[in-house]
């Protein structure tokens, strides 16, 4: 299994992800991640999912052990001018069918080929893809998906990758050699049909503040910028201290959902930058310093995904430094 822990573990802390995991390897996007492990100490393999961006970064991935993937013929000449201390550990990356990086299918064969005679590269390499649909559970571009690739890499040895966190869950055949499992490690569903519940998933992450205050407001006033909000009576209206300035989404509609002291509460207005607005008229007894959830344990991320027409992965990545970070252990007993 390479676990997937780029872009900040997925906003959840790299070191504190990759420290906490007991993973075979771990996947990033660029050698930047990569480096960082290793600087912390890390020792297990590593992966760099987009290959190199420049030859000057091979000689770093010889001397600090990192695997890189291959998925453009520029790729492969940079290897076969380089002269490195240690060979490196290389998968080669097919397009079976999403066209955003790999090699073309009827190439991997030469390449490969190529590969073997080249002094850079370990000779038993890895052959992986990438699944474009796979979060759509009957779609049959999947199944295109897994003939494209077993064509391209038929009679060719080395150890096989395809499936992302749906590919895990939901495309058995998909399995092969390796897994590199991403959102689902986090807690959230890779589904566009199902929320992590469903996939008996638990979220890792839960995102809170507190209340700060609370305003009686008249039937009719206006609330927040723009004041896009008009409150229908008089009613009790709590102001939370969190924003996009914190990660939450500016566009969240009025009407996304919170947990006040564990129960549901409404946005209301536009999102600040430091703050935002909820409609506390079903919680007569909230008070200042009340715990607000914006998502986690008792609120799917999932669900404020969708009330602000995203997806769960964007909301978890955006955390900004400024959150301060608490390491809860939520194990639970083994019987």
């Amino acid at each position: 299994m390479a676990t997937a822990v780029k872009a900040e573990g997925y906003g959840h802390g790299l070191l504190r992800v990759a420290r906490t995991l007991d993973a075979d390897a771990f996947a990033v996007a660029c050698i930047e991640e990569a480096l960082t492990l290793r600087e912390a100490g890390v020792d297990r393999p590593i992966l760099l999912l987009e290959g190199v961006f420049e030859a000057s970064e091979l000689p770093l991935c010889a001397r600090h052990g990192l695997a890189i993937t291959v998925h453009h013929p520029e790729q492969v000449l940079m290897l076969e001018r380089a002269r490195l201390e240690y060979p490196l550990r290389v998968w080669l990356k097919v397009d079976s069918g999403m066209h955003r990086l790999g090699l073309q299918p009827e190439t991997v064969a030469a390449i490969y080929r190529r590969l073997r005679n080249c002094p850079a590269v370990v000779p038993e390499m890895g052959l992986m893809s990438h699944l474009a649909r796979a979060d759509e559970r009957d779609c049959a571009a999947t199944l295109q998906q897994l003939q494209t690739f077993n064509a391209a890499t038929a009679g060719l040895p080395g150890e096989r990758s395809l499936a992302n966190s749906a590919g895990i869950l939901g495309w058995p055949q998909a399995h092969f050699d390796w897994v590199r499992p991403g959102i689902m490690l986090y807690g959230a569903s890779p589904f566009v049909d199902s929320r992590a519940a469903d996939e008996n998933l638990r979220p890792v992450m839960t995102l809170s503040t507190r209340l700060i205050a609370i305003n009686r407001l008249r039937q009719g006033e206006a609330v927040g910028y723009g004041g896009t909000w008009i409150c229908p009576e008089d009613m009790d209206v709590g102001v939370a201290a969190i924003g996009y300035g914190d990660g939450y989404p500016r566009h969240a509609p009025s009407g996304t959902p919170v947990l006040v002291n564990g129960r549901e509460a409404a946005l209301i207005g536009r999102v600040s930058m430091d703050m935002i607005t909820l409609d506390l008229r079903q919680h007569p007894a909230a008070q200042i310093g009340d715990p607000v959830v914006l998502w986690g344990e008792g609120l799917p991320v999932e669900r404020i995904a969708q009330a602000a027409g995203t997806i769960s992965y964007v909301l978890l990545c955006g955390i900004t430094a400024r959150v301060r970070v608490e390491a809860i252990s939520t194990a639970r007993p083994v019987a």
